[in-house]
């Protein structure tokens, strides 16, 4: 058995608060790339650079003098365009003072959104697979996690929410639903009556949900994202986190963003204000002006993001794996059962050291190692990079 404690010289040994989670995959495959020297279709980070553009007005505000703390909340010019962006695309009146808030990267806005909501012994469902930070902050808050997989059918062959197994999931401890469309690992949409179907399922229930959209603005094949801001009785009891590293190129700034309605919003700047406090000024300027002088950008993500998963996966038209091609997202899951039956942590690792391109386990995400074994692939990279991986891939 190992132990979890933490030996420090004349204490007590102290029980850690997350004895089975270990570091992030995402940081142990991506130093794994970088010991290996493997190309990194891990981590999902883009490979390129952001708008010159929006570097310039990041040098400009900062030779401005806006060097000193934003507000709490975020700079006000950012939350105005934010609020206009919402309004355009989901209809939503936000209201910028109080129901639009920066935080620190969309993990800050989860982890604030969590330990705002839930209390010590509530329950709180995830779709697996489900992102690997929903439910150590779960965890931490208290709270219990509940895994509820999503499913394909003969009459929905896309993943999608089993609204049978969510019904029975649902019981008196249920404080919070943690959503994630577009969907990491898989790529998966919403559908366009998904949304009502979620508001009859959870009729006057005192249920919140926690709508993880950081890839709204990529979705492929001619469909649209449908947000939670959209459907007005799931509004009310929501809270919805974005963000701008993923729409604009820049994970590295850790900025993103959540839209609620005020009195959540207060709950959530509570946290936020202790957690962070507030989030990095001039960059949060560059992207207010940005926004405003480029809005074509996150409309033309999605025609972006489309020609680099096309292009991999023709690529990977010859090779032993099978794929279903992402509706959304920048990560393309691959199936690996006609290679071999070794276990996706085992093979991920492999591939890393021995083939040099780096991928993430879906296993880690889930609470049931799913089946047959499956493997992400980050296609946010330059085309050469995707051809090489690929190449490599093929030879298997």
């Amino acid at each position: 058995m190992v132990d979890t404690r933490i030996d420090v010289a004349g204490l007590q040994p102290l029980e850690s608060k997350l004895p089975g989670t270990g570091t992030t995959i995402f940081t142990v495959m991506s130093q794994l790339a970088a010991e290996s020297g493997a190309l990194n279709l891990s981590q999902g980070f883009p490979e390129f650079d952001p708008d010159p553009r929006l570097v310039e007005l990041v040098h400009k505000h900062m030779r401005d003098g806006s060097n000193q703390y934003a507000p709490m909340m975020g700079v006000e010019v950012l939350r105005e365009a934010l609020a206009e962006k919402v309004s355009t695309l989901y209809g939503r009146e936000a209201d910028p003072q109080t129901e639009v808030t920066v935080c620190s990267g969309a993990t800050e806005g989860l982890f604030s959104s969590i330990h705002a909501l839930v209390r010590p012994g509530d329950e709180v469902i995830v779709f697996d697979p489900a992102y690997d930070s929903y439910e150590p902050a779960v965890t931490l808050a208290g709270g219990i996690t509940r895994h509820v997989p999503l499913v394909s059918s003969d009459e929905r062959p896309a993943l999608h929410i089993d609204w049978q197994a969510l019904t029975d999931t649902l019981n008196d401890q249920t404080r919070l639903i943690i959503l994630n469309f577009p969907h990491n690992p898989t790529g998966a949409i919403l559908a366009p009556d998904d949304l009502d179907r979620l508001s009859e399922i959870l009729g006057d229930r005192p249920v919140y949900l926690l709508s993880d959209e950081v890839y709204e603005h990529i979705v492929f094949d001619g469909e649209r994202h449908y947000s939670l801001m959209e459907h007005d009785d799931l509004w009310r009891r929501s809270l919805v986190i974005s963000s701008f590293g993923k729409t604009y190129h820049v994970t590295g700034w850790k900025l993103g963003y959540c839209v609620a309605p005020g009195n959540l919003t207060r709950e959530f700047r509570n946290v936020h204000q202790w957690n962070t406090f507030t989030s990095v000024t001039p960059m949060q300027l560059a992207l207010a002006d940005f926004m405003r002088e480029t809005p074509e950008h996150y409309a033309e993500l999605s025609r972006f993001y489309e020609r680099k998963r096309d292009l991999f996966c023709d690529l990977l038209s010859k090779s032993r794996f099978q794929l279903d091609r992402a509706a959304g997202t920048f990560f393309q899951t691959l199936r690996y059962d006609a290679i071999t039956d070794t276990l996706d942590v085992d093979y991920a690792r492999q591939l890393t050291v021995e083939q040099g391109v780096a991928a993430i386990p879906v296993s880690v995400f889930c609470a049931e190692p799913p089946t047959p074994g499956t493997l992400r692939f980050c296609f946010a990279k330059n085309d050469n990079t995707l051809r090489e991986a690929a190449e490599t891939l093929c030879r298997l």
